[in-house]
């Protein structure tokens, strides 16, 4: 717990930490650090976002990079403790999380600039993060890497379908197919999301479905989804894995039991999704990097 001093000015002037509950736990342990940022996108739009740096983090060294996406995709992501980042960063990577154009927090207009657009220019949003980042000097572009759920893994499947930049991805919980997905999850009321119903115009459905750029990718990209999920439900994530297998695209798929909408809600699958994420990465990173998986990728 901390306390806050209040003066009559209503400006804080002594900030003091009341309690240590975590102190046994931290004892001998290094966190990472989280670095907050503005950086400008498509449009000139300023987007924030946040670097997460490994303990002992050496900025004359050059470090693997992860993506992480977020949901919704009206949320946004914060400063909160994150165990995911974390540990991540404790295995030598850089994390960088962003809120892209549509994230709330940032008043109306902002989340609404992906109305009837989406996904599209977020994706730029997140690109220009990326370069960002990677401008700073200590990121090795040869070992970038991105996953998402829900929101973020349709950002992260469109990602693999309009770029070669990462060298893995892992895609958690997406939709593929905006038009089978319309007769698949419990919040139909996507279809509103666009102009005009499929059946009287299924371009846009088609042109932002990420199963429409199979084709351009390249990137090998393992997919996660709860079995019981219902707002993305599993069909979704098997459209997408046939068309990387028919492919031949490195791919693996994941079924999590006792998993809805996500894959951590049980806590050894959280677990188990860090532990399946970080492999995959692991598997796909080029140089010998820190704890590079040596045996052959089998698509």
């Amino acid at each position: 717990m901390v306390t806050f001093t209040l003066p009559a000015s209503g400006t804080v002037s002594v900030v003091q930490q009341r309690t240590h509950v975590n102190a046994s736990i931290l004892a001998g342990k290094k966190l990472a650090t989280t670095e907050t940022f503005w950086y400008r996108s498509e449009g000139g739009l300023r987007i924030q976002g946040w670097i997460v740096k490994p303990p002992d983090f050496d900025a004359h060294r050059k470090y693997p990079l992860i993506l992480q996406i977020h949901g919704g995709p009206q949320a946004m992501y914060n400063v909160g403790f994150n165990f995911a980042r974390q540990d991540e960063a404790a295995h030598d990577y850089v994390v960088l999380y962003a809120n892209p154009r549509g994230s709330t927090g940032y008043g109306e207009q902002f989340t609404n600039l992906i109305d009837n657009d989406y996904p599209d220019k977020d994706f730029l949003d997140l690109m220009a993060g990326v370069d960002t980042v990677v401008g700073r000097g200590y990121v090795d572009t040869t070992n970038l890497f991105v996953y998402g759920c829900s929101g973020g893994g349709v950002l992260t499947a469109w990602t693999v379908g309009h770029t070669h930049r990462f060298a893995a991805a892992v895609v958690q919980c997406p939709v593929i197919d905006w038009i089978s997905f319309v007769g698949e999850t419990d919040g139909a009321g996507w279809n509103l999301n666009f102009a005009k119903p499929f059946w009287e115009d299924p371009s846009e459905h088609l042109r932002r479905s990420p199963l429409m750029y199979v084709g351009d990718v390249t990137t090998p990209t393992m997919l996660m989804t709860g079995v019981l999920d219902l707002r993305t439900p599993i069909p979704q994530t098997e459209e997408f894995y046939r068309a990387l297998r028919l492919r031949g695209v490195p791919t693996a798929m994941l079924r999590m039991n006792n998993e809805y909408h996500g894959t951590s809600s049980t806590p050894s699958n959280f677990l188990r999704t860090q532990l399946y994420v970080e492999r995959w990465f692991r598997r796909y990173t080029h140089g010998g990097g820190p704890g590079a998986v040596s045996e052959p990728a089998r698509p």
